[in-house]
């Protein structure tokens, strides 16, 4: 009987730490694998032990600019930061081109060095997987954000957890990012 009990507390625990794990996991950015700009893919399992910034992206926004702070922000701290873009076209029809157009407007006009994924829908039914668990406090375990335009920014821990977020008028290296980033 003895054995019994043990043997039934050993698959209990077990199953216990599995499911504990599954949670962690999924309060990770760390599960997502996402298609790439340039085609490959980005999987965020690979950015453990760096803080991700996640911004939403458009060509054709008054925010644009803000590129070139992202990419100063990125040089900068490669060693502990990752900044990946998701070119998105939800607002106002700001980001109408290809990926490869994308690609090239970006190399050209800031000279985009972090990685740029493919381009997605950030809001609304056909949203993107990562942003529906960035989003969603259901999900991420955090906070429910609502990406109201382009250039919103999600801060992610070194454990994939999500720390922050920011609107649009938020520039890349405002003190509350910067801040953030030191969290």
């Amino acid at each position: 009987m003895k054995n019994i009990i043990v043997v039934l507390t050993f698959f209990l625990s077990i199953n216990l730490i599995s499911q504990n794990n599954l949670t962690m996991q999924n309060n990770s950015i760390h599960q997502f694998k996402v298609e790439a700009l340039s085609g490959g893919e980005i999987d965020f399992s690979d950015f453990k032990g760096k803080k991700i910034l996640i911004v939403n992206t458009a060509s054709k926004c008054g925010y644009t600019p803000q590129y070139e702070g992202l990419e100063a922000l990125y040089s900068s701290n490669k060693d502990n930061l990752v900044i990946v873009g998701f070119p998105a076209n939800n607002f106002g029809a700001q980001e109408p081109g290809s990926n490869d157009e994308i690609s090239a407007f970006c190399e050209q006009n800031y000279g985009v060095s972090f990685p740029m994924a493919a381009k997605v829908s950030v809001k609304g039914e056909d949203m993107a997987p990562v942003f529906a668990w960035l989003t969603s406090k259901s999900q991420n375990g955090v906070m429910d954000v609502n990406v109201k335009w382009n250039f919103t920014k999600f801060i992610l821990d070194e454990n994939g957890g999500l720390v922050a977020s920011f609107e649009s008028k938020v520039k890349p290296q405002s003190d509350e990012i910067l801040e953030a980033l030191t969290r």
